[in-house]
This record gives C-alpha cells, structure tokens and sequence, in this order.
C-alpha cells in the first residue's frame, strides 16, 4: 500500500491544483484547521501527506516517551518538520507556500480520520498535534503569529491601565519574567511594560498550576508573555471537539475499501513510528555478506525481534513460515545473495534431507528473491507490520508479545554482553507498558551502542525498522573501527 515511487508533490505546481484550476491560499502559517479541504487530490497524494505527518507525530510522541526536554522536542519536530512537511514564512513565493500549506493541510485532516476512532486515539493525537503547535507557535515570525491572532476571537478580554494599577501588587507577585539574573529595577520596567489578559482560569490550568496568573472572582489574569497558554488551550479543545464530530460521521466511510484499509495502517504509527525509505528497499545494504558471517552479525547488530528468530532458528534448526518469511526478507535487504541465503537456510535445516529442503523450501527462498512466481522483489518488514501482523512470542516484536519478566531475562541475555544492565531494565520497561514500543528498541540501541539518551541512532531518529538498526549498528561499528585503524576494513 505504501508505495516506493514516492512524489514530492510540493514540487509539482499541476498536482497543487483544483478542479478549477485555482490555487488554495493559507494567510497563516499556523492554522486551527477550521475547514476540512474542499479539493479533489489523488489517492496517491492523500496517502503521501498523511504518512509524512504522521512520521513528524510520531517522533513527537517518542520524545515524549523519553522524557526530552522543550528545547530538545524542538529541535527534533523542527528537524522532522524539514525533511518531511516544511513551512515557510510569507515571505517566499506564494505558490510555494501554498503548497506547502495544502500538504499539511490535507495530511492533518486525513490523521483525523484514522485518529478519531476511539478515545485513546483521539488523546494522542491531539497531544501530538498540539505539541507540533506549539513548536510551529514558537518559531513563527512575530509580525505573522500577531496577524494569526489578530484573525481569530480568543475570548479574552484586555486589561485596561486602570484595572492594572487596581491589582498591581498581586499581578506584580505573579510575574516571571523569562529573562533570569534579572535586577529588581528591571523586573519592575518590565512588568510596567506588559500587557494583561483575562480569561476565565479554566483555559490556563498549567498556568494556575504553576502560579503563573493573579486569580480574581474566576477570571485568570494572564501576562501577554504567557498568551501562548490561551491559544494552545483553545487549539486543544477546538480539536479535541472537530474529532468527537468526525468519529460521529466515520461509519458512512466504511464501505469505502480504498480509504479504510488506509486509514487502519496509519492509526497504528504511534504504536511503531512510520518507516522511512527502508519500508521499500529491496535490495541489500551490506556487500560481501557470507552465510557464515551471520552469527557474529547476529550476535553485534541484530534488533531483539531478529535476534530472537535467530536465536529461535540455531535452537530449533527451523523456523514457521512467517518467521522464514520476515527474516529472510531481513537478510535479503541486509545483503545476503540468493545463493548465499539458500545456504544458510539449508545449514540452518540440517535435521531433513537435502530432497525434503528443495521440496519444500527452496522455491519460498527464491520466492522472496523474485525469482519465482511473479517475480517480484519484496521488501523487508518495518516495525509497523511487524507489530500489526500475526501475534506471536516468535516472529513477533518481543516488546510487545514476551511478557514482561520473559522480555528482561532475554534483553539482558542477548544484551548484556554490549553494555545493557539490569539497572536499564525499569526505563524500558516504563516504555513498553506505554505501548511506545519502537522507543523501547530504540533506548536499547542507545544503550548498546554508547549513545546519549534521546540521540536515537542518530539525529534523535526513532527505530522504525530491523534493517535500519542494523545497518546503523554495523555503520557506527565502521565508523569506530575507522578511528582506531584507518586502514581497517570492516564489515
């Protein structure tokens, strides 16, 4: 479903129009969303701009399950925000930037149809989407955020000079300015400079909770510093509200066999992110891999569901079908031949004839290669399909399917060797119970390989992928080798 000749639709000015052939025009760069898109696009194109979203929200839901801090969930959502659904300010041309104003607003209201199903997913969504509100908020020009806000009713009530100077004691208690080391004197021009806002204290809870605001016969008095509390709560509720209307009219879609098997796929992201360019790549990564190398690759660089299957293979001299099938595509795109791979399955089957194996399994091996059937050349599994496929303790994620004192004893039986204690166990554990299961392979990575928390395998990119951590792991392993010997060669 999740095609490999992806188009960047932003660069394609015929695909940005309407049947009327006009272009859509967005004043803001932030938006509330308020209309859902009223323009036909592709199915193509519908599939795209959710996927890209959703790879930015997914990230953000990891940095929330590691516990990063504001500026670090910045920096990485502004990174995700680049690569995947960049804004523009005013400033370029407008038909760029209403193509990428259209991308993004045609991939938020698709999210809203696969994420308004239940209440839980309604929940993460709109933290996701409110997070990345907050991130575009704080980094938008000021003159643009101020005609934003102008543009809207935000029912809040400016707090004229009189009213200030009638609670100015208690208003200049309550006031925090950002700059820090700040002289009494100065913290006193400042608050005689700043505008006051009421609202009713209902729409700030995190500055109440904080004690951030003068509270006053229900009415929150709110420093033009902190209105951003205002409108990040109003954004919350506003969507929160447009998602509880959509679950109400979600049944009429569901005769509509292109659209819901989509809309399944992408509720499912934040349970295992969304795999990048590795959820098409057919061909291997590594060259010069040899059936005799994998153990010790194994044993280095393999994700805990590979490794499992390993381990499971060298202990069983077999493997089910799904399991032939996930980690055999694993080793095709991780660059073991066709010839290789069949002898590495038939050293791996030494319990049956060599008859039985030609019979019976040699044609799936060519199978997978595209050398039989309609020869097509099939990738590896991501996380994502992984975890949606057929539960089970040994093809499955094991962060999902292993209890949790099976998943410990195991992780710090394949990982300990690499620098995973026992005193990592709860982190992971937290994780898991999150269901954040991709981030739990992820902190293990870091772990197993030295990084900082909240680096991920590199740039603070989550796992989506077996074949991504493992490509990583014997990159970083290169990279090691290199500083120590520049004449190594390393496989």
């Amino acid at each position: 479903m999740f095609r490999a000749d992806r188009k960047q639709f932003d660069d394609e000015p015929t695909l940005l129009e309407v049947d009327n052939k006009t272009l859509v025009n967005y004043p803001y760069r932030l938006s509330f969303y308020d209309k859902p898109p009223l323009f036909d696009v592709t199915l193509e194109e519908f599939e795209i701009c959710a996927l890209d979203r959703l790879r930015i929200l997914a990230e953000i839901e990891a940095s929330a399950a590691r516990n990063r801090s504001w500026e670090e969930t910045k920096a990485v959502t502004d990174t995700q925000c680049r690569k995947y659904m960049h804004l523009d300010s005013n400033t370029i041309a407008a038909s760029t930037r209403d193509a990428q104003r259209r991308r993004d607003h045609l991939g938020h209201f698709v999210l809203r149809l696969a994420f308004c199903r239940t209440e839980e997913l309604r929940k993460r969504f709109v933290k996701a989407e409110t997070t990345l509100f907050k991130v575009r908020y704080d980094t938008d020009k000021s003159e643009e955020r101020r005609r934003f806000l102008n543009s809207r009713d935000f029912n809040w009530v400016e707090v004229d000079h009189t009213e200030k100077l009638q609670y100015r004691d208690q208003l200049y208690a309550s006031f925090h300015p950002p700059i820090k080391g700040m002289s009494d004197q100065e913290r006193r021009n400042a608050f005689e400079k700043e505008k006051y806002y009421k609202v009713r204290w209902t729409r700030v809870p995190d500055l109440v909770d904080k004690r951030r605001v003068f509270l006053k016969r229900g009415w929150a008095y709110v420093p033009a510093m902190e209105q951003s509390s205002i409108v990040y709560q109003a954004f919350e509720t506003h969507l929160m509200k447009d998602l509880e209307m959509t679950a109400k009219f979600l049944p009429k879609m569901d005769e509509d066999t292109r659209i819901v098997p989509l809309l399944d796929k992408l509720s499912q992201g934040f349970l295992a992110g969304v795999s990048n360019e590795w959820s098409t790549l057919t061909e291997g990564t590594t060259e010069g891999l040899s059936a005799d190398m994998i153990d010790d690759i194994a044993r280095k660089h393999y994700p805990m569901c590979m490794r499992n299957m390993h381990t499971n293979l060298r202990r069983d001299h077999h493997l089910k079908h799904f399991g032939r099938l996930t980690y055999g595509l694993f080793l095709k795109v991780l660059g073991l031949s066709l010839d290789e791979a069949i002898v590495f399955w038939r050293k791996s089957f030494d319990r049956i004839t060599d008859d039985k194996f030609n019979k019976e399994y040699r044609y799936n091996i060519r199978h997978s290669y595209g050398q039989e059937g309609k020869r097509a050349n099939y990738p590896a599994k991501s996380c994502s399909q992984i975890l949606q496929g057929e539960p089970s303790s040994e093809h499955g994620c094991p962060y999902r399917h292993f209890t949790m004192e099976n998943l410990q004893t195991t992780l710090l039986t394949m990982y300990s060797s690499q620098g995973l204690q026992s005193h990592h166990l709860p982190e992971i554990a937290d994780l898991v119970k999150k269901q954040s299961y991709h981030v739990a392979c992820t902190r293990v990575f870091e772990i197993t390989h030295s990084m900082k928390k909240g680096d991920g395998i590199g740039e603070g990119e989550s796992v989506t992928h077996p074949n991504q951590y493992a490509a990583r792991s014997m990159e970083l392993e290169k990279e090691k080798k290199k500083a120590e010997d520049p004449d190594a060669m390393v496989m």
